[in-house]
């Protein structure tokens, strides 16, 4: 449960967190297992234990963090393979859990800015708005991870950094620095787009996950809905 913990706050896929947890289950004898997981809890019932043990996780907090979830896919498989047992298992994953493996934040402001201004020249934008869109760009993604340590609702954090990104662009094209508000903007709001929240979505719903596909699917809305509220305010 707490493998499947982490994958789940990392941003793994439902189907990845259930299946990983009962390849461990199994390794260490436990065969019938049933598990049951959303995007906001997990429920893993052991039958084997006598009595029939069943246990619940909540989870309140989810972020992107792909290397924990590939380092708990490498423990589960060690674990499967029989390469290492319950204890040592277990002392990696409670490490892994309480372990801050976020790239530095400047680093991640620094990715923001220049994916904004790559984005823009891929959505046909002419070269001399690469620097606003860079510039808006990390501006927003700075608010956001700003705003976010002060409202616990990830609507508002998300609405507020694509109000600096629209307010930036227009104030840029309005002096003359940019020409193409639009494809500024475009390119800005890009690293807050829910891509790996969609994929997850349309995953978990392939995968017969009906529940989980659409809360993931309806994260992925509002956080769109956000953005594009944000926009239209200042554009208005």
């Amino acid at each position: 449960m707490l493998a499947g913990k982490i994958i789940l706050q990392s941003g793994g896929e439902t189907y990845r967190v259930e299946d990983t947890m009962m390849r461990m289950a199994a390794a260490f004898g436990i065969k019938n297992t049933h598990s049951y997981v959303t995007p906001t809890g997990i429920i893993f019932s052991a039958d084997d234990i006598e009595p029939t043990k069943t246990k619940l996780i909540r989870i309140s907090e989810r972020s992107t963090d792909l290397e924990k979830v590939a380092l708990v896919n490498s423990i589960s498989r060690s674990v499967s393979s029989g390469e290492m047992n319950l204890q040592e298992a277990l002392q990696q994953l409670k490490e892994l859990n309480t372990k801050d493996m976020a790239f530095p934040l400047m680093l991640q402001v620094a990715a923001a800015s220049i994916s904004s201004g790559c984005f823009m020249i891929m959505f046909n934008g002419a070269w001399d708005n690469f620097i606003p869109a860079m510039l808006a760009g990390g501006a927003g993604f700075l608010g956001f991870i700003y705003f976010h340590r002060f409202f616990q609702v990830k609507f508002f954090s998300e609405f507020l950094a694509s109000f600096i990104i629209g307010l930036l662009s227009y104030l840029f094209v309005k002096i003359g620095f940019g020409h193409q508000v639009d494809k500024i903007i475009i390119g800005s709001v890009m690293p807050l787009v829910p891509g790996l929240l969609v994929t997850n979505a349309i995953r978990d719903l392939m995968a017969g996950h009906l529940v989980a596909g659409l809360s993931k699917g309806a994260e992925a809305f509002l956080t769109a809905f956000a953005i594009g509220a944000g926009i239209a305010v200042v554009l208005i």
